[in-house]
């Protein structure tokens, strides 16, 4: 069976996201959470926040157990960007761009349902 959870708007950049990201896929859940405690990155704190979400996710909607469960995929997606302008030399406007990301962590207990 499947579980996941998703955390959207994330306010950092997707490609900073997927570099932690990678990380983590294919690994147990529990052994994610604690890869993942020791890696000093804000996008790690944010990838932890909705795996901890899925594990609940998982023990109190679908009745697992956490320790069978493994990270069967960690998708990052691009959210949406917000402009912004900066000034620049002689009042000229030089353009920001914000990213943000959505997270969605699904998790595996190996059976086929």
């Amino acid at each position: 069976m499947e579980v996941q959870a998703i955390t959207r708007y994330a306010r950092m950049s997707p490609k900073k996201m997927r570099e932690v990201s990678r990380i983590i896929q294919g690994r147990k859940a529990a052994a994610a959470v604690d890869y993942l405690a020791l890696i000093p990155r804000k996008s790690a704190r944010l990838i932890a926040k909705t795996l901890k979400s899925a594990i609940a996710n998982a023990e109190n909607n679908n009745n697992l157990a956490a320790d069978s469960l493994t990270v069967k995929f960690a998708l990052i997606e691009n959210g949406p960007v917000l402009k912004r302008f900066k000034a620049g030399a002689k009042g000229s406007a030089k353009p920001r761009v914000k990213k943000m990301s959505h997270i969605r962590i699904v998790l595996s207990d190996g059976s086929a349902n």
